[in-house]
């Protein structure tokens, strides 16, 4: 069985239900962003041609394409790789960031000059 290594805990993680879906929607779009990177370093891979395949065909390419998308997936599932856990800390960073200027532009708008 292979090792599936959980995400780490953020800022993000125990919100109200309307965070935890904007949650899960970062989530499924940045392993969706890692399942298309993974497509293409399939597809550049496979590009790179050793040896010329008797039995290739077009059949046999397009055959090829879907297995290619079907191992990406699963590998961005899995996690492995790590990108889209990198995107996901990357908001995080970006909401703490947002969420402070606008914690400090509220409290500098009550009329008090500082």
């Amino acid at each position: 069985m292979p090792l599936v290594r959980q995400a780490p805990p953020t800022a993000l993680g125990d919100q109200a239900p309307d965070a935890a879906a904007r949650r899960n929607a970062l989530r499924t779009a940045a392993q969706q962003f890692e399942a298309v990177f993974l497509r293409q370093l399939i597809g550049s891979m496979r590009q790179a041609h050793l040896a010329e395949d008797p039995l290739s065909s077009q059949a046999t390419e397009q055959f090829r394409d879907m297995s290619d998308a079907n191992l990406a997936d699963a590998m961005s599932h899995q996690g492995v790789f790590g990108i889209a856990q990198m995107l996901l800390a990357q908001f995080d960073r970006h909401e703490a960031t947002a969420s402070a200027t606008d914690g400090a532009g509220a409290a500098n708008s009550d009329g008090s000059d500082r």
